[in-house]
Order: C-alpha cells, then structure tokens, then sequence
C-alpha cells in the first residue's frame, strides 16, 4: 500500500468468447507461466463438458458457482496489547471475487481426476449445486468470523 497516492485498478478487457470479464479474470488466474491460450483451452473445455452433461448454459452454470464461493464475511488478525485476535470483518466485492476463483482453481487441482478440464467442470457443477469443497471453504470461513464475533469492535 503506496502512502502518497492510490493504485488505479487496471481495466481486465473481457474474454472473446463470452465477452465476461469475470471468465476473463478467472483464465488470467488460471494460467501458469503466461502461457494464456492453454488455460483458456482448458476453461473452455471444462464448459463444454459442462453443457455435455447439463443441458443448460455453462456461463450461468459458472455464475452460479461463484456466488455460492464468495464469502460474505472473514477474520483478520489483530495484535492488540500483546495477544492477537481474529476479527471478522466485511470483504470488499473485488477481494469476494478473488477468493471464490482462487477457492475453486486450488479446490479444483486438489480433485482426483484424468484432466484439469474434468476437474474444473465437476468444481463448478458441485459449487453451482451447493456443495463441494470450495463451498465448504466459505462456510467455514463465515462460520470463523461468527465464532470470533465478541472480537468484531476491534475492526480497523
């Protein structure tokens, strides 16, 4: 975090096949060492698994998932007099995205399966019906920061 000036947020130009900025977002978290057309080959072919075994859109399939994985809430640590707290706070929207994409690539990759496409297909089906690991993830994070709630007037 600059002290004198705030980051501009650089503009992510939507994906050419769907014209989503959040596919978009999520290829560009996908891909390993820039190799950008081998994660979108690997996210398109997880969507046309997806409208194989669905007779719906992939793309609604795929918003689905991410509202299901984006946390509402999470715990920041706070040092405050020599112990340390976990205070829940509110997760700005971008952070919400972030988080549901990372979940769901690191959910999907942990997956036992023949190929990264399979695997990224069976993530979203599980996240878009409502279970899944990368679901989990996000209910045991709101359920950290409703534990931690008696800690919430320590938020910065």
């Amino acid at each position: 975090m600059p002290r004198r000036r705030e980051v501009t947020k650089r503009k992510i130009l939507a994906d050419s096949k769907y014209s989503s900025v959040l596919v978009a977002r999520f290829i560009n978290n996908l891909l390993k060492k820039g190799k950008k057309s081998i994660a979108e080959s690997m996210l398109y072919g997880a969507f046309d698994s997806i409208e194989n075994k669905v007779n719906g859109s992939p793309l609604e399939i795929f918003e689905k998932a991410m509202d299901n994985v984006r946390p509402a809430l999470e715990v920041k640590s706070r040092r405050i007099g020599g112990a340390t707290y976990q205070v829940p706070t509110e997760v700005l929207p971008d952070r919400r995205t972030a988080l549901a994409i990372r979940w769901l690539i690191g959910n999907a990759k942990s997956r036992v399966g023949k190929s990264m496409k399979e695997k990224l297909a069976a993530e979203f089906m599980d996240a878009a019906a409502g279970r899944g690991a990368s679901v989990k993830k996000r209910e045991d994070t709101h359920k950290m920061a409703e534990a931690n709630k008696a800690f919430a007037h320590y938020r910065f």
